[in-house]
């Protein structure tokens, strides 16, 4: 099975980190012509620089600016030019007690993890539905069914997006578009080894200690290890590319058997 996104336009939101980046990679590795987007036009031409040095190869364009506002999604899609593969992975996360989350705080999540994406995918479907072809992708969480009580306003916005996705993909019925979600679990990202450190023995190596990790913190896992942002970038292509034009208004689990049910 090859996976060839020669000649398509893909755009990743929040991709100079972690889990976006790993799937900006991916996809440019494939084929596919990159926007990398973040807030900082700085960081995001540093990221290309790092990425196009490990391979030249790499087709990569800077989309900076802050999706979450029109004005900054509108100099993001003028930047990507015509998308034809859009990843929502732009998101936050943070524990709260749940009768401490404000009103403030839960219209933050819902128009970061939620709107944004809509915004995007309002204008970004349009044509993909006249060209015949397309791929929206929009990142959730094993939270989105697990709902964590130490952030009930982070699984709700990705609860949100599961619905999001299934009512986008109904509107793009019978065009050859897809839309789809991916349900991430719990993934090796940036400072998440320091977190995993805080609860277990500093002096256990790193493989050893995900593994305790997990094992006391999150036993659900039937992976039993943190996943890598590869893993789930590896789903991202395979969903982003003609092989998949079966599946749509999916919730894909990339969660390392964390989601206690047979379907989510």
């Amino acid at each position: 099975m090859q996976i060839d996104l020669t000649g398509k336009t893909a755009l990743v939101t929040g991709s100079t980190q972690g889990i976006g980046r790993a799937i900006a990679t991916t996809l440019a590795n494939a084929g596919a012509r990159v926007a990398v987007n973040g807030r900082s036009a700085d960081t995001v031409a540093s990221v290309i620089s790092e990425l196009q040095a490990e391979n030249p190869d790499r087709d990569l364009i800077a989309a900076p600016g802050d999706v979450t506002d029109q004005a900054g999604a509108d100099a993001v899609l003028a930047a990507s030019g015509t998308v034809d593969i859009l990843v929502n992975n732009l998101g936050i996360f943070g524990a709260t007690p749940a009768l401490d989350i404000t009103d403030d705080e839960w219209r933050r999540y819902f128009d970061v993890n939620v709107l944004a994406a809509v915004r995007l995918i309002r204008a970004t479907l349009p044509g993909m539905k006249e060209r015949g072809w397309g791929r929206v992708l929009n990142i959730a969480s094993d939270s989105a069914v697990v709902i964590p009580a130490e952030m009930i306003h982070y699984g709700m916005s990705k609860t949100a997006l599961l619905a999001v996705s299934r009512g986008f993909a109904k509107d793009a019925a019978g065009t050859g578009v897809t839309v789809n979600s991916v349900l991430a679990g719990p993934t090796h990202t940036g400072g998440v080894e320091d977190f995993v450190y805080e609860l277990v023995d500093s002096a256990l190596p790193w493989d050893e200690a995900q593994r305790e990790f997990m094992k006391l913190h999150r036993p659900q896992s039937l992976l039993q290890r943190l996943i890598e942002p590869e893993e789930i970038a590896n789903m991202v292509a395979y969903l982003a590319s003609p092989l998949a034009s079966a599946t749509t208004g999916a919730a894909v689990r990339v969660d390392g058997g964390y989601i206690d049910s047979i379907v989510p």
